[in-house]
């Protein structure tokens, strides 16, 4: 029987039982067996060690089977003694040693006979025979330990190193990482390459040692010198096969093309173990890769810290990590060093298992890949997504615009699959992230992709805020038939970021166009003013819309003879209405063109005054009275305008108009009398110009009278009809007015109306109000002798007094006053105070 917690084993006849030794319950648990004897042994940790035959069964306190397993001896045993880590049993014919770790190996064989009985002391196991005592004493652990490792037996010897006394912590240490690296070769030279590299990891030995058994591995050049004797444990070693920098020849594992091409299936084996061995270093790497990153990041941020304070806080620090051990290594040769001979051997691996997906996001982080290393590797891979995200986080911005603009024009030639997927619009998101810092790259190599995606070009150029002027000078000296395709399309998405100067030279882009292509078409005599080519209309378009130009500088660069309606158009945003409408109406011979030019001339003015907003109809009715006139000298009329001594710009002048009558009778009156006013084609001078001095050619005149009609029928409303009526020959019919007078007689007659009804409102309106003072001054107050003051609370008698509106409150009129008074110089003196 044996105790175990509050509870006692007890193995009776051939079973075994628990029982309570608070309430006395038993409990069964198991038998026996048939031929050895109950076998009860606690053990340290307060389970319990059941035998049954040859077998020892674990079970814990309340007997419920544990699953480490089960002890087999070799033959069923009489006692069992545990002496940690070991459980030592008495057998018929020799006394057996087993490990108490799974699976329970034998560890020792003591051939005694006639043993009787087996006792613990503190350091040994007493051993009593018929006539005799032994004494087995436990080899020392650092012993044991040495000959496990010896013997290929590394886990007993690993556990066995768990059980050295703590204030060895550094020997134990030292034997663990010594274990482990030996054992990691044994696993590593049999195929268990992930195992291995556990115990690699748990070694804690530097990266550049489990490197050295993968030659393909190219790694980058380092500094840091490390002491052999550190890994010389046990003669490890011996397994270093390179040094960081290089690779031996005798390491390099056996390539498919040296094997023999019948051999396929030993080729196929050699590359699944080169696959599986990569694998297990990617594993052990990204478990390493944390600390390294960390310390690396710590490095970086100590640097930028020793930068700003000064060189003298960075010298007693990097003194006092000298003195710590690192002996003559800067401070910035350490950690960032390793980091990239970790991310660079990492980024190999992943490449050459196929995990271009997990190398990628690899570079899209953090990380400190050797550039010329990593960079040869990508571009004979042909990783062009990896190569990008390195250049990309190396700042290398040139060298990758450079790969994506041939890879783009790769797409272009030749839809292969390498290729397909990038495209003009991958520049321009490369790109939005550089517009702040570095414009001048951003704007050379959108010029690549601005005529393929201008759209997204300029929006690049928008949201990157790079200076218009720039970017607009950047395209005339490198792409001049891009720069007003840039500016248009700038216009339309933000037309406050265009500039006046901007738009002048937009404009002039468009002239310049547009006079190449009538150069050639007159070359070819074939020039019609009502051809428009699309660059014309956009021309014309941007003549009408945009108001950053000097349009004078425009008219001298166009031809006297031809584009007369640009050149209309000028001459409206000088202010030369006359000449404009002239050129509509009788070198474009198109009228609808001049009465839209009015329109947009009357509905430009803000609040405008009948008198202007209705002169530029007149001006329009003149030229259709006299076209001979106007037609003389045009050409020198627009040189003089031009000329350096006209630099006064003369605004519109009114034709003087006749007096108002006041009556609607006297408006009628002066209708049927416009005949006596009415101005002849000889002697009329209303169309006269100023600086204009030429002379009428003899002939009868010709009146443009349809177009004269159809003015005054479609904008009645606009002009003014006594000036209209005076400016008509004489010889104009009525009836032909019908269309002109009949809307503005009613408009009249309903305005006249209007007003009488509004001066009958108004007068009723002022009855009501004389009718209600009246009735406002029938109140009656009643003064009695008791009436007393509201002010001055004394009786109101025969005094002057005042009725507040209410018609119940009275004050004298003194006390009113006094009190209005005073209100009044209170009301001052708050003011006063303000000031």
């Amino acid at each position: 029987m044996c105790w175990c917690g509050e509870n006692i084993c007890l193995g009776i006849r051939r079973e075994y039982v628990i029982l309570n030794a608070t309430n006395g319950a038993l409990s069964e648990v198991f038998t026996s067996g048939r031929l050895a004897p109950p076998l009860v042994v606690s053990l340290p940790s307060g389970e319990l060690l059941l035998g049954k035959e040859n077998i020892g069964v674990f079970v814990d306190q309340n007997g419920k089977l544990l699953p480490e397993g089960r002890i087999c001896w070799s033959e069923a045993p009489l006692e069992v003694v545990i002496q940690k880590p070991y459980a030592i049993a008495l057998l018929p014919r020799f006394v057996e040693i087993r490990s108490l770790r799974a699976p329970y190996p034998l560890i020792q064989t003591v051939v005694l006979r006639n043993v009787r009985h087996l006792c613990q002391s503190n350091d040994s196991v007493i051993l009593a025979l018929d006539n005799s005592i032994h004494g087995l004493y436990p080899v020392p652990l650092g012993a044991q330990i040495v000959q496990l490792t010896a013997s290929g037996n590394f886990e007993e010897a690993l556990s066995l190193c768990k059980l050295l006394p703590p204030e060895d912590s550094s020997l134990r240490a030292a034997k663990e990482g010594s274990i482990h690296i030996r054992y990691a070769h044994y696993l590593f030279d049999n195929g268990s390459y992930e195992e291995a590299m556990e115990h690699f990891l748990a070694s804690q030995i530097e990266i550049t040692y489990v490197l050295s058994l993968y030659p393909s591995i190219i790694l980058p050049k380092t500094t840091i010198v490390y002491d052999p004797e550190k890994l010389d444990i046990y003669g490890d070693a011996s397994y270093l096969s390179r040094a960081s920098s290089g690779v031996s020849d005798d390491m390099e594992p056996s390539s498919t093309s040296h094997m023999p091409e019948s051999d396929e299936n030993a080729a196929l084996e050699s590359k699944k173990m080169n696959h599986n061995m990569l694998m297990a270093l990617i594993k052990y790497l990204q478990k390493k890769r944390f600390s390294f990153i960390e310390k690396a990041t710590a490095e970086g941020t100590e640097e930028v810290v020793f930068d700003a304070v000064g060189d003298n806080f960075a010298s007693y620090n990097r003194l006092k990590k000298t003195n710590k051990g690192r002996g003559n290594v800067p401070v910035s040769s350490g950690a960032r060093e390793m980091a990239s001979m970790l991310d660079t051997a990492l980024l190999e691996a992943l490449l050459l298992t196929g995990q271009s997906s997990v190398a990628l996001e690899l570079l899209r982080g953090v990380n400190y890949c050797d550039l010329k290393i990593c960079e040869e590797i990508l571009r004979k891979g042909n990783h062009h997504v990896a190569l990008l995200e390195l250049y990309k986080h190396n700042s290398l911005h040139r060298e990758a615009l450079e790969l994506l603009h041939k890879l783009v024009d790769e797409l272009k030639s030749s839809q292969s699959e390498i290729t397909q997927r990038f495209k003009p619009e991958d520049i321009v998101e490369y790109l939005k992230p550089l517009c702040g810092t570095d414009p001048i790259l951003v704007l050379e190599f959108s010029m690549l992709v601005l005529e393929s995606c201008p759209s997204q070009t300029i929006d690049l150029f928008l949201s990157g805020n790079i200076p218009a002027d720039m970017v607009s000078s950047y395209l005339k000296k490198h792409s001049p038939n891009m720069q007003a395709r840039y500016l248009e399309l700038m216009l339309a998405m933000n037309e406050n970021a265009v500039s006046g100067n901007l738009q002048n030279e937009m404009v002039h882009i468009y002239l310049s166009e547009v006079l190449d292509w009538h150069a050639d078409l007159s070359a070819q005599q074939k020039w019609d003013e009502k051809d428009h080519s699309p660059t014309r209309k956009k021309l014309l378009t941007a003549l009408e819309s945009i108001a950053g130009y000097n349009p004078e500088a425009l008219l001298k660069r166009l031809p006297p003879d031809a584009l007369y309606e640009e050149h209309a158009i000028l001459l409206g945003k000088m202010n030369r209405h006359e000449l404009a409408l002239s050129l509509y109406v009788l070198k474009l011979n198109a009228p609808e063109l001049a009465l839209s030019y009015c329109d947009r001339v009357y509905e430009s003015m803000h609040q405008p005054s009948a008198k202007n907003s209705s002169n530029i109809y007149l001006v329009l009715l003149q030229i259709y009275l006299n076209p001979r006139r106007t037609t003389a000298g045009f050409e020198n009329r627009i040189t003089n305008l031009l000329s350096p001594q006209n630099k006064t710009i003369p605004k519109l002048t009114p034709t003087p108009s006749i007096k108002s009558r006041g009556r609607g009778s006297k408006k009628i009156a002066a209708i049927e009398g416009a005949e006596d006013t009415k101005v002849s084609l000889s002697s009329t001078d209303s169309g006269r110009s100023d600086g204009d001095a030429d002379e009428y050619n003899d002939g009868s005149p010709t009146i443009m009278l349809d177009e004269i009609l159809d003015l005054l029928s479609r904008r009645w409303d606009r002009i003014n009809g006594a000036q209209a009526l005076k400016l008509l020959p004489k010889e104009t019919k009525l009836q032909d007015l019908l269309s002109f007078l009949g809307p503005l007689l009613r408009k009249s007659s309903e305005m006249y109306r209007n007003c009488s009804v509004i001066k009958s409102l108004r007068q009723s309106e002022n009855l009501q109000v004389k009718d209600e003072l009246y009735s406002q001054r029938k109140e009656v107050v009643k003064i009695t002798g008791d009436s007393m003051c509201s002010l001055c609370h004394k009786k109101i008698g025969t005094s002057v007094f005042a009725v507040y509106p209410n018609g119940s409150t009275l004050v004298h009129f003194v006390c009113f006053r006094d009190s209005q008074n005073m209100k009044a110089v209170g009301k001052g003196s708050q003011l006063r105070k303000r000031l």
